[in-house]
């Protein structure tokens, strides 16, 4: 009896950690050089920023990336570029989801982007504290169309603020906010489910 409950306690954990299609990952590992991060992901909210981030994860882009972007109390940003600054394939841009009504607050993830609100990629950051003025809004002066979460920390908040506390200097094409002790993300993993029971 005992050795068929561990025998089924492995396949199922086998099976949570077995690739999974973007409609199907729930959650995501980051396994990093300081530790790993439990993220759970939003695809009823963000359905195509979460398909996109699978893909890229499945495909193994994100393995052997770098934290190359850190500003104290204010974000982490990784998923673009290796150790040794070489910026990974990217695929079409996906649309800006940010009106899905998920705030940039402290331990969400949410897509890096440039001033085009639908010109989202590859990389990621998570937010080191609430990031209001990330959000989606509308006022009288118009829309801001904010940048998209989609997803939140739900282990391993710790190794994100120790990520977000190492000094920051020039590195590779970047005259700032690079750590100068390389941050290696190793791989990401989506998952079915988490934890696996």
């Amino acid at each position: 009896m005992i050795f068929r409950m561990i025998v089924l306690a492995v396949t199922v954990t086998s099976l949570a950690l077995m690739p999974v299609r973007a409609e199907e990952a729930t959650h995501a590992r980051f396994q990093t050089s300081m530790g790993d991060v439990i993220v759970e992901l939003y695809s009823e909210q963000s359905p195509l920023t979460v398909a996109n981030f699978v893909e890229y994860a499945r495909s193994g882009s994100y393995d052997r990336t770098i934290i190359h972007r850190v500003v104290e109390g204010f974000v982490v940003q990784g998923g673009g570029y290796s150790e040794y600054f070489n910026e990974r394939p990217l695929r079409d841009p996906v649309p800006n989801e940010s009106a899905n009504g998920l705030p940039n607050v402290r331990g969400a993830i949410a897509m890096a982007r440039d001033t085009h609100p639908d010109s989202a990629q590859a990389q990621w950051y998570f937010n080191l504290r609430d990031n209001s003025k990330l959000n989606y809004r509308e006022n009288d002066l118009g829309k801001f169309p904010g940048y998209t979460v989609f997803g939140h920390v739900i282990d391993g908040m710790d190794v994100v603020d120790a990520m977000g506390a190492v000094e920051t200097g020039a590195g590779g094409p970047f005259d700032e906010e690079v750590p100068l002790e390389p941050i290696l993300v190793l791989r990401v993993d989506p998952l079915s489910a988490w934890p696996a029971e």
